[in-house]
C-alpha cells in the first residue's frame, strides 16, 4: 500500500480514558508511545505507533553495531535474538523450531507456499479475503504451473462458506487452501477453525494468513488447525517495520523443503549434497535485520504481558464503538459486515473519493488509510467498490482521538471542508 499523507504534529490533548470497554490501561499504553501525542493515529492495521520500549531495542543494537560491527554485535546478542523465537512461538501456541523469521508475511507466504511445490493436478482454494501481494502469486503459479485456482464461495457476510468448502475438497483432488484470517479491505473475520477442521478432514494443506489478527485476536495454531501461518510484525503487534515470522508444523518439515536453500537454514556437506536445519530456520536467509528483530521480539514481549484475551476484547470493542458512531452519521456507509467483531473499520462518505478522504483527516491531525480495489479485487472488486476509508484504533487510542477522527468525518460527509 502506498503510504498516506501525513499530517504535522498536533497539539497534544491530555488523554481521557476509552469508555465503556474492557479493561486496557490506555492511559499507560499511551504514556509510553510517543506518536500519540502527535497525532490520531488510527492505522494500526498498516504500521501501528511502537513503544519506546521497541524503539529503545533497536537503537541501542544499532549503536552497538556501530561501535563493534554488525557480526559481532548479532555474536553478543545471541541469546535476545534466539528468544525472539521462544516468543513468538508463545503467542501463537507453537513450539519455537516452528517458527522461521522473515522480513514481511509476504515474503514468507512466497518461500512457504514455494516449497510445497504445487503441480499440475493439484488445486489451489483461496479466501476471497486474500490480499493484492498472495494473489498475484497464486494466480501466476496457477498460470505458469497449470493448476486449478478456485475462490472459495463465501456466505451472506462475505465469510468463507465452510459447508460449500467442504463440498469442494470432497472429491478427493489435493488441496491447498489459503485465507486471509482478517482482510486488509473490511473488518471481517474468517472463521478460521472451522476451516481448518474442514481442511484438515480432507487432507488438505492449511496456510493461514494472519497479517492482520497477531496481536489483534487470538490466534493459536493448534486450535485453527493450519499448517502453515504467517504473519508481520508492524501491524498490530507494534514492531518495526521489515519483521514478521511464520509457523510451519514440525510434522510438514521434512516434506516441505526450501526452493532455495541458504547458509542460514541449511549446511553444505560435501561437492553435491547438503543438510537442511531440522527446524523452521532452514526457510531463512542469513542476512536479516537484526535490530528490527530485536526490536519485534520487545513487540511480542509487551503484547504477551499486555495480553491477548485483554487486547482481543478492548480492540473488538473499539472497533463496535466506532462502526456504530460512524454509522450514525448520514452520508457515510460502514463497508463492514454487521457483526464484525475486530477492530479494522471500513466505510465510504457519499461523493467523496477515499483518497481525499484521507488527505482531508489527515489534515486535521487524524491518521488513516484508503484501500483501493487493486489492493482486494476478489473483494473490493467484486462487491464494485472501487476504494474504501480504513481506520483501525489500538491500545493507545482514546476518546479524544475517536472524537477528532468522527468529527472530522462528519464534517467531510456534510460537505463543511468542500
Amino acid at each position: 500500500m502506498n503510504p498516506p499523507p501525513t499530517a504535522d504534529a498536533v497539539t497534544a490533548t491530555a488523554p481521557a480514558p476509552v469508555a465503556d470497554g474492557p479493561s486496557i490501561d490506555v492511559a499507560a499504553e499511551r504514556a509510553r508511545t510517543a506518536g500519540s501525542a502527535l497525532a490520531h493515529h488510527f492505522n494500526a492495521a498498516g504500521a501501528a505507533l511502537p513503544t519506546r520500549g521497541v524503539v529503545t531495542a533497536v537503537v541501542d543494537h544499532l549503536r552497538l553495531e556501530e561501535q563493534k560491527g554488525g557480526y559481532e554485535a548479532a555474536a553478543e546478542r545471541r541469546g535476545r535474538i534466539d528468544a525472539v523465537y521462544a516468543s513468538a512461538a508463545a503467542l501463537v501456541g507453537a513450539a519455537s523450531t516452528e517458527i522461521a523469521l522473515f522480513d514481511s508475511a509476504s515474503t514468507g507466504l512466497r518461500i512457504l507456499l514455494d516449497a510445497l511445490r504445487p503441480t499440475r493436478g493439484q488445486r489451489i482454494v483461496a479466501s476471497s479475503s486474500t490480499y493484492v501481494s498472495h494473489a498475484l502469486h497464486l494466480m501466476s503459479l496457477a498460470r505458469e504451473h497449470d493448476i486449478d485456482l478456485v475462490i472459495a464461495p463465501y456466505d451472506e457476510g462475505r465469510r468463507v462458506d465452510v459447508p460449500a468448502l467442504e463440498a469442494i475438497l470432497a472429491d478427493g483432488v489435493p488441496s491447498i487452501v489459503t485465507v486471509a484470517h482478517v482482510p486488509t479491505s473490511s473488518g471481517l473475520v474468517e472463521p478460521a477453525a472451522e476451516i481448518g477442521e474442514v481442511v484438515q478432514r480432507y487432507g488438505g494443506t492449511y496456510i493461514l494468513d494472519a497479517t492482520q489478527s497477531v496481536g489483534h485476536l487470538s490466534v493459536d495454531v493448534r486450535e485453527i488447525g493450519c499448517d502453515m501461518m504467517v504473519t508481520t510484525g508492524r501491524k498490530f503487534l507494534r514492531a518495526p517495520r521489515g519483521t514478521g515470522f511464520a509457523y510451519v508444523r514440525d510434522s510438514l518439515l521434512e516434506r516441505l523443503l526450501p526452493i532455495a536453500p541458504d547458509v542460514r537454514g541449511a549446511q553444505w556437506t560435501s561437492s553435491a549434497s547438503w543438510e537442511l536445519d531440522a527446524s523452521a530456520r532452514r526457510y531463512e536467509t542469513w542476512e536479516g535485520p537484526v535490530a528490527a528483530r530485536l526490536g519485534l521480539g520487545v513487540a511480542l514481549d509487551e503484547t504477551l504481558a499486555r495480553g491477548i484475551p485483554e487486547s482481543e476484547a478492548w480492540l473488538i470493542d473499539a472497533g463496535r464503538r466506532l462502526r456504530t458512531a460512524l454509522a450514525d452519521i448520514e452520508g457515510v456507509t460502514v463497508a463492514d459486515p454487521a457483526d464484525s467483531r475486530s477492530a479494522i473499520v471500513t466505510f465510504v462518505i457519499d461523493g467523496v473519493g477515499a483518497a481525499d478522504a484521507v488527505v482531508e483527516l489527515a489534515r486535521r491531525g487524524v491518521r488513516v488509510v484508503s484501500v483501493p480495489a487493486t489492493h482486494g479485487q476478489w473483494d473490493l472488486g467484486d462487491r464494485g467498490v472501487p476504494s474504501v476509508v480504513r481506520a483501525s484504533p489500538h491500545v493507545y487510542n482514546d476518546d479524544t482521538d475517536v472524537a477528532a477522527l468522527v468529527d472530522g468525518v462528519a464534517a467531510i460527509a456534510t460537505g463543511i471542508t468542500r
